[in-house]
């Protein structure tokens, strides 16, 4: 047990449960008033999250110890799955802010296009490995896995949910420029992409599609709808200022600021919290994404190397697309922040793939002892995609 800790990357340890843990606090102070307006114990959010975490924290060490490579033997499993929980949805799902995207299980509402996300990691990572010899070839190496997540993204669209779906394409995106594909045959996929989405938001009702884009970029056109909550905001932000106002302390939540508890919960950081608490949450998810791409740089194997980005992007693109929202830069999307916004399913995931990521990190550091030990030179070592199998070092 010693040893296998040795291994650990702490650096991948503790700043998602440090970034988790603080979510919990800013998710009691964000949603305790509203929760007992609403009828409910002020504990309700804190209590739920809580389970959630919990829960993410046994699944996030239990991934730590499982060998990422075993991964791509369940690929089709999880193929599988992920294909049944969205047609479950489609039967079974609950519609809660206008989109189809929840199951209720006993007391919890799962949402499983957030397991789409590292789902679709582990599915391309898996293929383009094996395929890394017709990666040149578009229809015979780059186009067939791409089907299994198109119509994965377009249950997701159907229901509707853009936002996990524009997530979903340029994390594929991300994986495929990494394995190698040509330039062109990448600016061919992301013009049909970008095409395919602009013909999705245009089948959207008229209504929604202007509020979203108006309510982003032109708030002060429409201040008491399209434009509402992004002004709330906007007050949040500049009432917070350097220091903030203390936590607990702030007055948007008092049901200024909707959704102050999961996707706008940057406003009750910054009014709280102020710039320091802002420069807190985006210093720790800058930490995770660089600490994932170094691993990604240092593992000896294309599977891990993928996995590894696919990871670390999705993080960063899923911040980069709340804060974007949160700060009038992009439209609104309902995508929550990653580790801080209250939302058990996407915790649950993202503490998940944390785990899969400091595994991969514990086989590179297992590496690193073996070429210490056995003192050879480290150019010599990086020739991917060589693998360490059963030697004394390997993890089992």
């Amino acid at each position: 047990m010693k040893k296998k800790f040795k291994t650990f990357d702490f650096l991948l340890f503790f700043p998602p449960i440090l970034l988790a843990a603080f979510g919990i606090v800013m998710i009691y102070s964000a949603s305790m008033v509203t929760a007992t307006m609403s009828g409910d114990s002020p504990y309700h959010f804190l209590i739920r999250q809580g389970i959630w975490f919990i829960l993410s924290l046994i699944a996030f060490v239990f991934t730590s110890f499982f060998n990422y490579k075993l991964y791509q033997k369940l690929t089709k499993i999880i193929i599988i799955f992920l294909f049944v929980s969205l047609v479950a949805v489609e039967l079974f799902g609950v519609t809660i802010n206008r989109a189809t995207s929840w199951i209720h299980i006993g007391p919890f509402s799962i949402q499983p296009s957030e397991f789409v996300k590292i789902g679709i990691i582990i599915y391309l990572a898996s293929v383009y490995t094996k395929k890394q010899q017709y990666i040149s070839d578009f229809f015979r190496g780059v186009l067939p896995p791409l089907i299994i997540v198109i119509v994965l993204i377009g249950l997701i669209v159907k229901q509707p949910d853009i936002g996990t779906a524009a997530i979903i394409f340029a994390i594929a995106c991300t994986i495929i420029f990494s394995s190698g594909v040509k330039f062109r045959h990448l600016s061919l996929l992301i013009t049909i992409g970008l095409m395919l989405l602009v013909f999705l938001v245009n089948t959207m009702s008229t209504d929604v599609r202007i509020s979203r884009f108006s309510g982003a970029y032109q708030p002060f056109e429409d201040p008491e709808d399209s434009g509402y909550q992004l002004i709330q905001l906007y007050i949040a932000i500049a009432t917070g200022g350097v220091e903030g106002q203390g936590l607990g302390q702030g007055v948007q939540k008092l049901g200024y600021l909707t959704q102050a508890e999961s996707d706008f919960i940057i406003g009750t950081v910054a009014e709280e919290l102020g710039t320091f608490g802002i420069a807190f949450v985006i210093g720790f998810i800058a930490l995770i994404v660089l600490r994932g791409l170094y691993i990604a740089r240092k593992c000896e194997d294309v599977f891990g190397s993928l996995l590894a980005i696919g990871i670390s992007c999705m993080v960063a693109i899923q911040a980069i697309v709340n804060l974007g929202a949160t700060s009038g830069l992009l439209p609104i999307t309902g995508v929550p922040l990653p580790f801080i916004s209250y939302g058990g399913t996407s915790l649950l995931v993202l503490m998940i793939s944390m785990g899969i990521l400091n595994n991969i990190a514990r086989h590179v550091r297992y590496n690193e002892f073996r070429l210490e030990k056995e003192d050879i030179p480290r150019d010599q070592s990086i020739q991917k995609p060589t693998i360490v199998r059963n030697s004394k070092y390997s993890i089992k």
